[in-house]
């Protein structure tokens, strides 16, 4: 389940394949997930070092986001799960909000320089690592409603849910680079 868990895709949505909902967490199924949310602003950084305007403006995939797009959907996504996570931790029972990631993919501010929401993802990435470390069992078991899901998500499995993501989207950056030559 951790970083080191990847598998190839042929599908371009899913370069790691589709995330597999696990039946049980371990405590190593936890630091795992815990060290890929540690390492995505770095593996983000290196999977953009060196594009320019033109490379960050093409789509992964036909009909697809735009890497710049993928860059800034990773933030406002990260931003919704630790708001998400800490509402679990800390509400009875909180329906998790849900919003529109291809809205908020088009907003005016999806064309801003992909360093703002680096810079962004280092900081938040940083806080959410250090609030997981503190964790003790009962609240890795803490829940929230998410409708996605159609049900209760707890903190373990929010976790590994967006240790998956971080590395899906990166993936999305790292295929397309290797398929054009970049």
């Amino acid at each position: 389940m951790g970083a080191e868990a990847v598998v190839e895709s042929a599908d371009l949505r899913y370069p790691i394949g589709k995330f597999q909902r696990p039946e049980t967490i371990s405590p190593q199924d936890r630091l795992a997930a815990i060290a890929s949310l540690a390492e995505l602003p770095a593996r983000l950084a290196a999977a953009l070092d060196g594009l320019d305007h033109e490379q960050l403006d093409t789509p992964y995939r036909e009909g697809g986001w735009t890497v710049r797009q993928v860059v800034h959907h990773v933030a406002d996504s990260h931003m919704v799960a630790f708001v998400r996570l800490r509402m679990g931790l800390t509400t009875e029972n909180p329906t998790a909000f849900e919003y529109n990631e291809k809205g908020w993919s088009v907003l005016h501010d999806s064309a801003a320089p992909v360093a703002w929401s680096l810079g962004l993802l280092t900081n938040l990435h940083a806080r959410w690592v250090m609030l997981l470390e503190s964790l003790d069992e009962d609240q890795w078991q803490r829940v929230a409603f998410h409708h996605a899901v159609r049900g209760p998500m707890a903190v373990e499995f929010m976790t590994l849910l967006y240790a998956w993501h971080s590395r899906h989207h990166v993936a999305h950056i790292v295929k397309l680079r290797e398929r054009m030559g970049w």
